[in-house]
């Protein structure tokens, strides 16, 4: 038996230990919201309930969550959750929406598998398990009077979102903000209304490029890396956050280099398939580091001779 249900058979016993000290007829349905079942461990799911579905692309869908409990999710911007819906497994999943006092966060998330196509299945009301947040976020207070440069890549722009959306909020606090975003065809911009409404205010300048030319596309052509070359930044304050496929680590790193950006200035979200969260499984490890727990946010300079690591 794994130590997740060894976790939920004791909590279920636990329960109903209690039902029956407090006389309470356990020949109904469990209750799992009742303040009976008091979920502490952070191997036990929490109820959450989908209130708003909205669709960004063929592939993707917005979805916004709210937690059962009434409490707040708590995470920081670059944290991920453990998803599940019962009958088709669990999955880690970046919350793309900045940290917030509410029981409400957000989820964007590409139809890719078994559990992620019955998650597009599924409706307003409809319910799901989570679990986290997980792992260590992006350092939102260090980053403070520095000049942002944000690179991202495909749905790389899902969990840096809820770090330019926490930048936005208090945008005085930090200096000039660049993102470069590259996707392969124009029909994948994520968060299209949102880019267009940041670009209208200035609030952050931003650069979109797509993989090869299309004829619905007018803007630039190429790789992310190739927005680079030609940006003016201060290598002095500016802090480069990167998230992205694997494979475009290296070359952005490189044109990062040709910057003249140091590696304790640049970070960057590792993709590792997680499986518990914990520490526990070793699914995520790289030689003795943890991702799921010392990630996925890292420095470059604390990773850069990492084996395996990009």
């Amino acid at each position: 038996m794994s130590l997740l249900k060894r976790q939920i058979k004791t909590e279920v016993k636990k329960m109903r230990r209690l039902e029956d000290e407090k006389n309470i007829s356990t020949s109904q349905p469990l209750n799992l919201s009742s303040s009976v079942f008091d979920i502490t461990s952070p191997y036990i799911p929490r109820l959450a309930r989908i209130e708003r579905i909205t669709r960004l692309t063929e592939k993707e869908r917005l979805f916004t969550i709210a937690i059962e409990d009434g409490k707040a999710l708590g995470h920081q911007p670059g944290q991920f959750i453990m998803l599940s819906i019962p009958g088709f497994g669990e999955a880690p999943i970046s919350v793309s929406s900045p940290p917030d006092n509410g029981n409400m966060f957000e989820l964007c998330v590409r139809a890719v598998g078994n559990l992620t196509n019955a998650l597009h299945n599924l409706s307003k009301g409809d319910r799901i398990w989570i679990r986290g947040p997980y792992g260590k976020g992006f350092p939102v207070e260090s980053l403070k009077g520095k000049d942002l440069l944000f690179i991202s890549g495909g749905i790389g722009l899902v969990p840096m979102r809820s770090l330019i959306k926490t930048v936005l909020s208090e945008r005085l606090s930090y200096g000039r903000a660049n993102l470069l975003y590259g996707v392969k065809a124009p029909d994948e911009i994520l968060f299209r209304d949102e880019l267009s409404q940041w670009e209208r205010t200035g609030t952050i300048n931003i650069q979109i490029t797509i993989d090869k030319p299309h004829p619905a596309w007018k803007g630039h052509t190429g790789v992310v890396t190739t927005l680079l070359p030609p940006l003016k930044i201060d290598e002095t304050k500016t802090v480069a956050i990167v998230v992205g496929p694997p494979v475009m680590y290296k070359y952005v790193i490189m044109s990062l280099g040709d910057k003249r950006i140091a590696g304790h200035d640049i970070y960057l979200s590792l993709e590792r398939r997680m499986k518990c969260g914990l520490g526990k499984c070793g699914h995520c490890q790289i030689n003795s580091v943890y991702v799921c727990q010392e990630g996925p946010v890292f420095r470059l300079s604390d990773i850069r001779y990492l084996r395996e690591a990009i």
